[in-house]
């Protein structure tokens, strides 16, 4: 093995280069995920502030549900959505979620920012006007 020595330095520039990016983030504080804004003028006239579902669902899962609610809607002619307490809704984006959740910018921009995601729901749905 005449060359050992340039495999050896092979191998430490390989892993020199990919470390890097992990090294490079060593230290570094991440942005802290945003806190979406429920303080509409529809929630504060509510007496009890719950969503559809619980907060953790709507996190992680309303994309799914919002995905089954179009499915259920467009394919089976579906429009009334029965929680996990029982109560029913209007399968509706616009007139069930938007109804409360109106400030786009601060509620559904901010989060879908964040994680990088374009929601595909305007391409259907008018966008809701923002006031002021």
């Amino acid at each position: 093995m005449y060359d050992g020595w340039k495999v050896i330095l092979g191998i430490i520039i390989f892993l020199g280069i990919a470390t890097f990016p992990i090294l490079y983030d060593i230290g570094k504080a991440s942005v802290p995920p945003p806190e979406p804004k429920i303080d509409t003028p529809e929630i504060q006239k509510m007496a009890e502030k719950k969503c559809i579902e619980s907060k953790s669902f709507m996190k992680t899962e309303h994309m799914v549900m919002l995905d089954n609610w179009r499915d259920s809607v467009v394919r089976e002619g579906n429009r009334i959505y029965i929680s996990t307490e029982g109560k029913e809704y209007d399968m509706s984006l616009q007139n069930t979620c938007m109804k409360c959740h109106s400030n786009k910018k601060k509620f559904c921009d901010e989060c879908h920012n964040y994680v990088a995601v374009k929601p595909y729901c305007w391409d259907c749905h008018i966008e809701p006007k923002e006031e002021g």
